[in-house]
């Protein structure tokens, strides 16, 4: 018997449980993303027009990343309806680059070792993190870059540009020098067109320059056309007057030199060479530039002022908050599994004074073993994270009855048109629903119960010829399927204690 043909009688277009990973899933992606929810999803979700923080932990498979993407989803269909009220997101899903870029400062014999890496990793480096894709997602957009990075909630108001002073421009310049991260084109060419897009001109700093050019023009014009004799340039005094002249432009080279290194040595998952930065922060005005916040040291508190700065710009486009959504701290290839791993790379994100930021929100999704290593925690952990304060969800759980509504409903996303699908209906009838009921919850999480009924479905077709179909599972397939997926599921427990 045909699996096609068991699913075409049902009245279902696709099989509904063949997919397992959210991101790929197209019956996810289609209509069970926009209707089929966790039990805990108002409390993750909250209210998208002042992003609060959450933090959810839950084991493999039970749905953190498709979680993530229904939040971004429903902030994308949230903005398109909110012109003023809209919430930007930041994806933080993929660590492996800026885990790179940061394993390359360190040194030979701390790169080695996982550990050690990730003991260095501290808050700021998260803060320049997202900071960078923020960052680069927003100048992507004012660029019209053809596919711009980040999620596509954060389309730009078409008089983006119109809207911002001239402070404004600076800051959102400064945050450009220092975390646009584009792969598309060079740092330095793609400054310059932001700039000239922005109408950004810094006078005074020309001016600065044109002193210099000015004396040395007086000084050979008197050798050359006053005084008409060379001979004078093998004297000391017209070189000396002409370096007069560009000593206000030297001194700029050298302050700016210094901190561009300093910007370039402490921002550590963001490449940046010394020369073209500091070329850039010569392009700001004096009266602009001096003072303001640059992450040139190894601290939280100019990543702060940078942060306020950035959510000032996005108050200007209409967003009045930031939701930055954080997954996948397993897969990391430094972490390689490893919880002892995944805390050195978490645990500085849980200050309270970062996740409790005004205006913005973090959704945390965490591997389920990381709650283990919280409960361990002294008082001096929970007084900084104040954990009781950051929505906890210490477990994403599924009852059985959550995951018998969610195979209904992905069967019903699989129906074929004017078909009224049913999961029921694939079981005989001397499997009640309680037996159903109880046999899911011993699953525990969707992945779990995608895969053992596939193997289900399948088993049932091999079982049977085409000439002779049976349209229904009975209870003895049933049965002997689940114990032999629980048999395979308590193997590869023991399989990864071992390994």
């Amino acid at each position: 018997m045909k699996l096609h043909d068991l699913l075409n009688h049902h009245g279902m277009a696709k099989n509904p449980f063949a997919d397992e990973d959210a991101q790929t899933d197209p019956v996810f992606l289609g209509r069970c993303r926009t209707s089929t929810f966790h039990p805990n999803w108002d409390k993750v979700y909250g209210d998208p027009t002042s992003p609060a923080t959450s933090l959810v932990f839950g084991e493999k498979g039970a749905g953190k990343t498709a979680m993530r993407l229904q939040v971004a989803a429903q902030l994308e269909e949230h903005n398109q309806t909110h012109a003023d009220r809209r919430s930007f997101v930041i994806e933080y899903d993929d660590f492996n680059p800026f885990l790179d870029r940061f394993a390359d400062r360190l040194s030979g014999r701390k790169r080695r070792n996982p550990a050690k890496v990730l003991a260095e990793w501290k808050l700021w480096d998260h803060m320049d993190a997202i900071l960078s894709l923020g960052v680069t997602s927003m100048v992507d957009r004012l660029l019209g870059i053809a596919q711009p990075s980040g999620s596509a909630a954060n389309a730009m108001p078409n008089d983006a540009v119109k809207r911002l002073d001239r402070f404004q421009k600076r800051d959102l310049l400064l945050l450009a020098a220092c975390y646009d991260n584009s792969l598309t084109e060079s740092f330095q060419s793609r400054w310059y067109r932001l700039r000239r897009k922005l109408w950004y001109l810094p006078w005074q700093n020309w001016a600065t320059r044109g002193i210099g050019v000015a004396v040395k023009a007086v000084v050979l014009g008197y050798v050359f056309w006053w005084k008409r004799d060379w001979s004078l340039l093998l004297t000391v005094w017209p070189w000396l007057i002409m370096a007069l002249g560009w000593a206000p432009w030297l001194a700029q080279v050298w302050k700016w030199w210094t901190q561009a290194y300093g910007v370039s040595k402490n921002l550590r998952c963001v490449n940046r060479d010394v020369n073209p930065l500091r070329q850039v922060f010569m392009q700001f005005g004096a009266r602009d530039i001096n003072g303001q916040p640059l992450p040139n040291k190894k601290r939280t508190d100019d990543r702060y002022e940078l942060l306020y700065k950035f959510q000032g710009l996005l108050k200007a486009f209409g967003f009045s908050g930031v939701v930055v959504l954080v997954d996948r701290v397993d897969e990391p290839h430094l972490i390689n599994g490893s919880p002892e791993n995944m805390r050195g790379l978490v645990w500085s994100m849980l200050d309270n004074k970062f996740l409790k930021q005004p205006g913005l929100g973090l959704k945390l999704l965490l591997p389920i073993r990381l709650s283990e290593f919280v409960q361990r925690e002294g008082h001096d952990f929970f007084q900084r994270a104040r954990l009781d304060k950051q929505n906890m969800i210490p477990s994403l759980e599924w009852t059985g009855q959550s995951l018998y509504d969610l195979a209904n409903a992905r069967v019903a996303a699989c129906a074929q048109e004017g078909s009224s699908a049913s999961f029921r209906e694939l079981f005989a009838e001397n499997i009640e629903d309680s037996r159903l009921i109880e046999a899911f919850a011993s699953l525990r999480v969707p992945r779990q119960l995608f895969k053992f009924l596939y193997r289900v479905l399948v088993a049932h077709c091999q079982t049977h010829v085409d000439s002779a179909p049976v349209w229904k599972i009975d209870a003895a397939t049933f049965e002997a399927q689940l114990a032999l997926f629980q048999r395979d599921q308590q193997d590869d427990q023991i399989g990864q204690i071992a390994g």
